[in-house]
């Protein structure tokens, strides 16, 4: 059990993680089950209206030089890198974090969330937001109420930039009658009723979805030039004024408090419990994860109302989390961060974990979708994914395999999950960079 725990919960054993879970490997994960919140990545972190505010400035100097003819000048481009050197200092504060952190299960979690409420830097005004976006969002409330994660994550500048809720103008709004050009956006509503909360599954209509998207106009971000610049605002003049009805429900006009009554009654449904139990079941135990495990989980988050923290314990208290059988491939950064737990280090520049990952098929803090990155096997376990973890494998070992027993590595990364054969591959090889190599590529260190 105690490798079950560091490496099916966690994000890998570090040398001596499985020794030191053996005692109690369940008491060993709720030790990290933490109410403040998962850990910060970084002390003092930017915040996301400073972020917000840093682009907009960059963004402004780029159109002046382009207006003047010389869109490449040295200050643009100076400003280009400083941008740019934000978003990879958050990224590689993270993936430094995840590599050597003594409480992988909670690291795990957080990024169970973030990926849950996917904001993605592929959109140019969102990318240096990514990084506060999970330290604003998700870490503090990881073991709080859900509730609060959703309401956070809606009224975020990050949320509201990458799927257009600033640009959303109710059409009946002073705004909207002003400049009928301008309409509603259902990008955000759509998105909060089919991943965030209730799920695609509970039946909700095209007509729920307007009708969410009506309430949340307003909910925007102050400009460079307002006071709460980058900071959530909510702008009456382009709310859509009027009652709202919602998968059955009336709602009174009321402003903000429209909007955010309907997230707090889509956080308490059914149907989130019941949606979310189940991605939480598929990404730590199985890609067709138990039905018993599910209701478990299900039945925590409706009793708690929602405690991050009491479904958490759920699932480290479920039998069914704790079956042998390791089924869940890892995806390329939990491949990449493990495999610098094993040799008990971290990745030195940001370079040194985003190009593999990049090869790998991930693209750090930008996932193509607001579905986030997929945690299903089929996904990365195709013959040239395994042929690139192999590439990889192999370069990482010729540096690294000087510096570790093969055998003594095997076994403190793996414990009792080490097999026979992946045992004697390891002891057999005429190398050590070919040990490590095997090592890595192993069934038992690609699956978790």
């Amino acid at each position: 059990m105690a490798a079950l725990a560091v490496t099916r919960f966690g994000l890998g054993a570090r040398p001596g993680d499985i020794a030191g879970a053996r005692r109690d490997p369940r008491g060993a994960l709720i030790d990290q089950i933490d109410g403040r919140g998962a850990d910060q990545p970084q002390d003092n972190p930017e915040t996301a209206a400073q972020r917000f505010v840093a682009m907009r400035a960059y963004q402004e100097l780029r159109r002046e030089a382009r207006d003047d003819g010389d869109p490449r000048t040295v200050a643009v481009q100076q400003a280009n890198k400083a941008i740019r050197d934000k978003a990879a200092a958050d990224f590689l504060a993270r993936a430094r974090l995840g590599a050597s952190t003594a409480s992988s299960f909670r690291e795990r979690w957080a990024l169970f969330w973030a990926n849950h409420f996917t904001v993605s830097g592929a959109k140019e005004l969102t990318a240096v937001m990514v990084g506060p976006f999970e330290q604003e969002v998700i870490r503090p409330y990881a073991f709080g109420r859900f509730e609060d994660m959703l309401v956070a994550s809606t009224t975020h500048p990050a949320m509201l930039t990458y799927l257009d809720q600033a640009q959303s103008v109710g059409p009946g709004s002073l705004a909207g009658a002003r400049n009928g050009r301008r309409g509603l956006n259902e990008n955000l509503a759509r998105e909060i009723l089919e991943l965030h909360t209730i799920g695609i599954e509970a039946g909700y209509s095209q007509a729920d979805v307007t009708e969410f998207a009506r309430a949340l106009t307003g909910f925007s971000v102050g400009r460079e030039d307002e006071d709460r610049a980058g900071q959530f605002v909510f702008r009456e003049n382009i709310h859509e004024p009027g009652a709202r009805t919602l998968l059955g429900k009336a709602y009174r006009p009321d402003q903000l408090g429209q909007g955010v009554a309907i997230l707090k009654d889509l956080a308490a449904h059914p149907a989130t419990a019941r949606h979310v139990a189940f991605k939480i079941a598929r990404h730590f135990v199985a890609d067709d994860p138990p039905p018993a495990l599910v209701a478990r989980l299900e039945q925590s988050f409706l009793k708690s109302g929602g405690r991050l923290d009491r479904v958490a314990l759920t699932l480290v208290e479920a039998p069914e989390a704790w079956e042998p059988a390791a089924t869940k491939f890892k995806t390329p950064y939990e491949f990449l961060i493990s495999s610098w737990r094993l040799i008990g280090a971290q990745p030195s520049a940001f370079e040194r974990i985003t190009v593999p990952l990049i090869g790998l098929g991930q693209r750090g803090f930008s996932p193509p979708s607001p579905k986030g990155w997929s945690d299903m096997a089929g996904e990365w376990c195709s013959p040239d994914g395994l042929i690139k973890r192999l590439q990889w494998s192999q370069a990482f070992a010729a540096v690294v395999a000087d510096k570790l027993d093969p055998n003594e590595a095997a076994s403190a990364a793996l414990g009792a999950r080490l097999t026979a054969p992946t045992a004697q591959a390891v002891a057999r090889a005429e190398t050590r960079r070919e040990a490590i190599a095997l090592l890595l590529m192993s069934p038992e260190f690609q699956r978790r």
